[in-house]
């Protein structure tokens, strides 16, 4: 028993480096939990929050976003419907819808255009058969609303040319002066100046066929428009011979009629070719 404890007691003296040796793990254990430890710290510090920076953040990103800073901001945190409205939004009409919705609109305008149109006619109408029955000249100016604008239709026998003449009668001057300040003052159709002759050969003139007679006249009316003030980017001539009668060429007074200049006013959108038999 003794000597146990003898032999343990001299290792205790002289086997030091021994019991040093057995205790190097508490050394590792420690070195383990102060890692272990730094890294709870480490962890720690990435997934704590700084609430005072996030609610600057949270501030500014609404300030952004309210239509202060960003043009439109309010649309971007919108989501597509109104928060304040529990019917859902109405999708857009298709394209057919839209095409129909403006040809009605064009149907709209364009037939308030006509309207007013035929009621300048009207009233042009108006003063001209005032001025002619003012000066007994019914039988000879005429006027009638047609398909194709106001005719205003002068007989050239006894009142613009004598027989195969292209030449204007004194007597022309002042119809045709009415007439051409009532151009220049509605200055907006454009104005077409038709000649028209009967059937008979022309005999003893200086026009060959009555084609260079009715267009001479037209030209003859146009240039006397001109200088009465009319604008001739307006004006058009065109002579028609005996292609468009308004009466019959078998008796002397249905030649006579026939025998005539026609000064049109052009409907909006339309020719100038002629169109005999004008009818309201």
């Amino acid at each position: 028993m003794s000597a146990r404890r003898s032999r343990g007691g001299g290792r205790g003296r002289h086997g030091g480096g021994e019991v040093e040796s057995e205790e190097r793990w508490l050394l590792t254990y420690a070195d383990m939990i102060t890692l272990l430890m730094a890294l709870f710290m480490v962890l720690f510090s990435i997934t704590s929050v700084n609430k005072a920076k996030l609610e600057v953040l949270s501030k500014t990103l609404q300030e952004a976003f309210s239509g202060k800073v960003l043009p439109g901001g309010t649309s971007i945190r919108d989501t597509g419907a109104d928060p304040k409205s529990d019917k859902p939004p109405s999708p857009e009409p298709p394209i057919p819808a839209i095409t129909a919705l403006v040809g009605q609109t064009t149907q709209q305008k364009d037939a308030q255009a006509k309207a007013k149109e035929q009621e300048d006619f009207k009233r042009l109408k108006q003063q001209i058969d005032a001025y002619s029955r003012q000066k007994g000249l019914e039988n000879q100016v005429q006027t009638v609303i047609a398909q194709r604008g106001l005719v205003i239709r002068l007989l050239t026998d006894r009142v613009l040319f004598d027989s195969g003449q292209a030449e204007l009668k004194p007597q022309a001057t002042p119809v045709l002066g009415k007439v051409a300040e009532i151009l220049s003052q509605e200055g907006r159709h454009q104005v077409m100046v038709e000649g028209h002759t009967d059937n008979v050969p022309i005999r003893g003139s200086v026009f060959p066929t009555n084609w260079e007679l009715s267009t001479a006249r037209a030209s003859r009316v146009v240039r006397f428009l001109i200088a009465g003030g009319v604008a001739q980017s307006r004006l058009s001539a065109g002579g028609y011979a005996a292609l468009h009668p308004i009466a019959s060429n078998d008796t002397a007074a249905g030649r006579s009629r026939n025998r005539r200049v026609e000064i049109v006013l052009l409907r909006t959108g339309q020719g100038t070719a002629s169109q005999g038999g004008d009818t309201p």
